[in-house]
């Protein structure tokens, strides 16, 4: 029986589910796993994928669902959520279902959003081991990252104290790094807008070089985008030994292999590689691995967790972040051409209460009561957000995919809104099921479980936006008018350079477009909800990662470190000192 998710809280609920949470030797007996494919971590464990793959390499992939969403409210509208209740679906039809989903960041953890487990009946377990640190990822990330920035500022500091002569005594080449190209700053993960603008080297000639410096989030990290595409140990050490930290006096990229570090971040990344294994309430296997922040990062789950589990699973569902136009476009775009996977189905989550918001609802956001509007039936209003869900679908549609449209039910939901947005979706070509899985798990998925088995049983005809041989402009163009509904696209003064010197770098050729933009509305403005219309796009720069081998254009204000709120999720999260069990967490 699901727990009464309308009177516990997540925390509560993932507490209660540990009592009969499986073993990791369970799952290990479940997933016909060997003894040494698992990796015990507490109440959790890695699995070792490369022995895993060596074994199964051979066999059959299963069906491959991603998990999308619309526009979001600030809220978020239950995506995670979604993910875990159609695992708990499927495995109530006796499917062998398993998923991969996303680490959280502590940013968000601590800040309004709170943790991405799912919630209520349709969460991942533990709460606590997965919410904060789980086995290490994101701190071995920031360990790698701020070495390569450790390395750096040390070398600077010796080239400006010593010598060429006396340099080679200590077997270095001077570097003549540019102070004013330093491309990395430093790492950290919480949203700690005071570190946004630093000045480091304050002191004397023995405390490093002084210079302007800056902290981002960790999971913004370039290593987070190798660790989701990378697809085994020698392709993440050799993309490592690529990333660009700063530039020459001659203009010459300083790589981390130039400065000697590449191995040593390695190093700490050497088990990361590893996807972790937990599970669902209901007790189907959950793979975590990478991170989120889709909006200025990949946020996939890892081609690593995909592989793994398309070997594993019969039905695989793996999770992109925010809504079609951001995760899913580079999930479709970047991740399965880097792949070579292709998925059977997407399933979009949408919530009434986001499309009333599209619709031009009061405000919504995080400490904030919902308005009146949210609560009560109102028709008028959803129709008018109904274009939102509407350009979503064809998205989707655009990549070959037949979505299933998931209403990510609430309990303020009415029958004749849930009917409207049915209609609108069907007409659109969409599967559309209701689901209960917040409050009833796999028994309330049931109908969504259903529309996916039925979607995967049809033929897809995937095919990408863009060929690799498109240059960049023409890329941005086409995202920009195609996914986003933009108008035009506008590149501020001396993007446009950037963007022509790239095209032309023969290195660059085959690097892949990942846009940096809001997840709060369709342009680059979070305030312009709906479906905006006659709207340009700014570029106002572009991110190069080379050891990704992506080249990153910055739609309007984005920031890669965020702040953190006057309510944050800290406030109310504690220990039980008698049994030791973090309260709080959701």
């Amino acid at each position: 029986m699901p727990y009464d998710a309308n009177v516990m809280s997540d925390w509560q609920i993932s507490e209660a589910a540990e009592v009969r949470m499986k073993s990791i030797w369970q799952l290990q007996e479940e997933l016909s796993l060997e003894k040494d494919e698992i990796i015990p971590h507490g109440k959790v464990g890695r699995l070792s994928f490369m022995k895993i793959m060596d074994r199964l390499r051979d066999n059959k992939n299963g069906k491959y669902i991603n998990i999308t969403a619309i526009t979001p409210t600030p809220l978020g509208e239950g995506k995670t959520t979604t993910c875990i209740g159609l695992l708990e679906g499927l495995g109530k039809r006796g499917k062998g279902a398993g998923g991969a989903i996303r680490q959280p960041s502590g940013g968000p953890t601590m800040n309004v959003k709170g943790s991405a487990a799912g919630g209520g009946n349709a969460q991942v377990i533990p709460l606590t081991e997965f919410s904060l640190g789980l086995t290490g990822d994101i701190n071995n990330i920031m360990n790698a990252h701020n070495l390569a920035m450790t390395a750096l500022t040390a070398r600077m500091q010796h080239e400006r104290n010593y010598t060429d002569p006396e340099l080679a005594k200590r077997n270095l080449r001077r570097l003549d790094i540019d102070t004013k190209s330093v491309q990395m700053g430093w790492v950290i993960d919480f949203c700690a807008q005071a570190l946004r603008n630093i000045i480091i080297g304050i002191g004397g000639k023995m405390d490093g070089y002084t210079m302007q410096s800056r902290f981002d989030i960790a999971v913004s990290s370039e290593l987070m985008a190798i660790l989701s595409i990378a697809k085994d140990l020698r392709d993440l050490r050799e993309r490592i030994g690529k990333i660009t930290v700063a530039f020459d006096r001659y203009g010459k990229p300083i790589t981390t292999e130039d400065l000697e570090v590449a191995g040593a971040m390695c190093a700490f990344l050497r088990e990361s590689i590893n996807p972790n294994l937990l599970q669902t309430v209901e007790g189907q296997p959950v793979l975590v691995h990478a991170g989120p922040f889709a909006n200025i990062a990949v946020g996939q789950s890892s081609i690593i967790a995909d592989m793994v589990g398309l070997k594993l699973f019969d039905y695989h569902v793996t999770e992109s972040g925010f809504a079609s136009d951001i995760g899913f476009e580079k999930f479709w775009n970047v991740k399965c051409r880097i792949s070579g996977l292709k998925p059977n189905v997407s399933v979009i989550t949408a919530s009434i209460r986001a499309l009333k918001m599209h619709g031009g609802g009061p405000r919504v956001a995080p400490g904030l009561p919902l308005a009146d509007e949210y609560r009560k039936e109102d028709l008028q209003l959803l129709e008018k957000g109904l274009p939102n869900l509407v350009h979503h679908i064809r998205t989707v549609k655009l990549s070959g995919i037949k979505p299933v449209v998931c209403i990510n039910s609430f309990n303020t939901d009415t029958k004749d809104e849930v009917k409207l947005v049915k209609r609108v979706a069907e007409a659109e070509g969409a599967r559309v099921a209701v689901s209960e899985h917040w409050q009833k798990g796999g028994e309330g998925a049931l109908e969504l479980a259903d529309a996916v088995i039925d979607a995967c049983c049809e033929e897809t005809d995937f095919r990408f936006l863009y060929p690799v041989e498109m240059p960049l402009v023409e890329r941005v163009d086409l995202i920009a008018k195609n996914i986003y509904g933009a108008e035009k696209v506008l590149w501020l003064p001396g993007v446009e350079e950037k963007a022509a010197k790239l095209e032309k770098d023969p290195d660059k050729k085959d690097y892949f477009t990942m846009m940096v933009k809001t997840h709060l509305s369709l342009s680059h403005d979070p305030e312009l909800k709906g479906v905006p219309r006659g709207w340009t796009l700014p570029i106002r720069d572009i991110l190069v990662f080379t050891g990704a081998r992506f080249l990153c254009p910055v739609a309007g204000s984005i920031n890669l470190m965020p702040g953190t709120g006057s309510d944050p999720a800290f406030r109310r999260i504690d220990v039980d000192v008698d049994t030791g069990k973090v309260t709080g967490l959701y």
